[in-house]
Formats: structure tokens, C-alpha cells, sequence
């Protein structure tokens, strides 16, 4: 659920990858160095001589390679492929898709901050990601206009200083862990400062997309604050879940750190109860608890993943007939101006 806009690797700098050691393949940062940015590389890779894709211009192709590995080669219909695919579908308007369907804009007082909800704000830390998944609500976000330095962000720690009904803020982006675990740490330091503040939440797609991100690092900070902290995975398809992934999900929940999950209702991904219980399972199993089920949010671009409310009611009953019920994940909608996540039962 995120937007991407970072350096990628200059061709020069791609000739000395053989040069480097096992433990810089590993390596988080070295793995976005060498994502696949380029159509013909990504036909290649997966041995798709008929892709039906292009290059979307202001969102452009981004796949980490431990991502890739995890595509089916020889399948143009991959539900992990669908999601990162630039298709020309995307530059037909459609109608009631928007640029900004949340509207968030009207809800970001300081630049950085969103504040939505009555006890808890939204910091968007980086407009980086780690991946460009094509139905993503943000892909057409102001991250120029909510790009803040370290030394701004006083401001928007102020703002939460002057509110003492928020308890909780929320590491969003972009993918909040794209930033440096230094300047993660520094200001989680900062908010600590702040006495009403009681949990920490973090809303990321790093972890499942290059599970190296998990590093030690990110685990000493998480492990020092004084927070309550929650990682929010987004994890769509049980495909998604490999050793890896499984690997960087126990180390975090050795470090204490709640783990929930949330997807999107995506058309020919994950639109079957079967998968969606599949994945609740895979979930469960490397120790996440299913969390939201979102239908898409109308953004321009991504209305061929558009399941309907009569479906996605039909799939959350027959999830609800099949699994225990700490297994099924809410089905919710966001609107714009509510105090919430909104049911789809409650919406006629």
C-alpha cells in the first residue's frame, strides 16, 4: 500500500555486483540497488517473451529481487506478478477513481503528519519504497509537500506534543523502514519525550518484500524504546510467505513486537476464499494474526483489481463459515471524514 520514489543503481555501479561478498548480498539496501526497474529485464527474468506490459510514467516498474524469486516463471498470470505488472489499463480514466480517494490532504496539518483518527497520527517518515504495487491509494500522493529533513520534523512533534489525546503514531510512508535505522532510532527518541504517548506502529511491506530488512539494527531500536510496538505487515497471497519471510517474522516477534497483517482485495490475486484462507493460515503459522482485509481504495490507475461489495461480502462469509474467527481478518472500507475503518457490512 505504498509508493515508491528512491535512486536505483546506475549501470556502472550494476558492473560490480560480482565484486561483492555474500554479506552485502544480503544486505537490504544492496538488494533495492539491484531491483528490477526495466520491463525487458523483469520479461526476461520470468521468461515471459509475450508480457503484456509498458512503462508507466511517474510510476515506473520496481521489483526487489527476492520478491521476483518468489513469481512464477513462465506465468503471465501470477497473483505476485499482477500486483507489480505496469499494464496500459492504468492510463484509462475510470469512473469515480481519483488521484487522492482518501482526501488526505485535508487531514495534514503540518507537513509529515496526517491525523485521521481521534487517538492516534499517521507520520509519513519517506515517500521511498521498496516496491511499486500498481493498486497502491498513494501512488499519486504530495510526498514532495510532506518530504520532511530530521530537523524538521519538531513540528510535527510539536503538534502531537499540543494533543494529549493521541497515545499512539503510526510510521507510515511510502515504506516507513526505507528510512535509515539511525534516523528511525533518532526519532523514535524524539517522540519518547512525549509522555502520552504509549504505542508505536509501524505500516510496512519491507519485511515480506526483502525480509533482510529485518537486521539487527532495526531490532536494537525496536528493542530499546519504551513503546508498545506493532508491525503492520501487508502481505496480499500466501506465495508471499517463504522461509525468508518466515525467518525475519520470528525475529521479530522474539523482540516482543506485536505482529498483524493487513491485505487488499485484489481482482485475479487473492479474489478466493480458498486463498484468502490460505493466507491466513501462512500468516498464523509464522506467528501473524490476519488484521484488515481492504476493498481498493478508487485510485486512478487501479480499477481492473476492483472486486465488488456482493463479492467480497460472498468471500468474507465463506471465510467466516471456514476459519476460527481470530483467523479472519476485518473487511473494511476507508472513507474519507470517518472516525474509522468502516465495516462493508455497514455499508449499503
Amino acid at each position: 500500500m505504498c509508493n515508491a520514489k528512491i535512486n536505483i543503481m546506475t549501470a556502472s555501479t550494476l558492473s560490480q555486483i560480482s565484486t561483492y561478498s555474500l554479506e552485502n548480498q544480503n544486505d537490504w539496501q544492496f538488494e533495492m540497488q539491484r531491483a528490477i526497474t526495466d520491463i525487458d529485464e523483469l520479461r526476461h527474468q520470468l521468461s515471459l517473451p509475450n508480457l503484456d506490459a509498458m512503462q508507466i510514467s511517474g510510476f515506473p516498474l520496481l521489483v526487489p529481487r527476492p520478491y521476483l524469486n518468489r513469481i512464477q516463471k513462465g506465468n503471465s498470470r501470477d497473483p505476485l506478478l499482477l500486483q507489480v505488472l505496469p499494464l496500459g489499463v492504468e492510463n484509462v480514466a475510470a469512473p469515480g477513481y481519483q488521484l487522492q480517494p482518501l482526501q488526505e490532504d485535508r487531514f495534514n496539518p503540518v507537513p509529515g503528519l496526517i491525523h485521521k483518527y481521534h487517538s492516534r497520527v499517521l507520520l509519513t517518515v519517506t515517500g521511498a519504497c521498496a516496491i511499486n504495487c500498481r493498486y497502491c491509494f498513494r501512488r499519486h500522493f504530495d510526498y514532495q509537500a510532506n518530504q520532511v529533513s530530521q530537523a524538521q520534523w519538531q513540528r510535527a512533534i510539536d503538534y502531537i506534543a499540543n494533543e494529549p489525546s493521541i497515545t499512539e503514531v503510526i510510521f507510515s510512508g511510502g515504506d516507513p523502514l526505507m528510512a535509515p535505522d539511525k534516523v528511525l532510532a533518532r526519532l523514535v527518541k524524539r517522540l519518547e519525550t512525549i509522555q502520552h504517548l504509549r504505542y508505536l506502529r509501524i505500516h510496512t511491506r519491507l519485511p515480506i518484500v526483502i525480509p533482510s530488512r529485518v537486521n539487527s539494527a532495526m531490532l536494537d531500536w525496536l528493542q530499546a524504546t519504551r513503546f508498545k510496538v506493532s508491525v503492520v505487515l501487508h502481505c496480499n497471497h500466501p506465495q508471499e510467505i517463504d522461509e525468508h519471510v518466515v525467518l525475519g517474522i520470528k525475529r521479530l516477534h522474539d523482540a516482543k513486537v506485536t505482529l498483524l497483517n493487513q491485505s487488499v482485495l485484489l481482482k485475479q490475486v487473492n479474489d478466493s476464499s480458498q486463498t484468502l484462507a490460505d493466507l491466513s493460515y501462512a500468516l498464523y503459522d509464522a506467528g501473524v494474526l490476519p488484521y484488515y482485509l481492504h476493498l481498493l481504495d478508487k485510485v486512478q490507475g487501479a480499477f481492473h483489481f476492483a472486486v465488488s461489495d456482493a463479492e467480497a461480502i460472498k468471500l468474507h462469509s465463506e471465510l467466516l463459515a471456514t476459519l476460527p474467527g481470530y483467523l479472519v481478518p476485518k473487511l473494511v472500507r476507508e472513507i474519507p471524514g470517518q472516525p474509522s475503518k468502516t465495516p462493508i457490512f455497514n455499508i449499503g
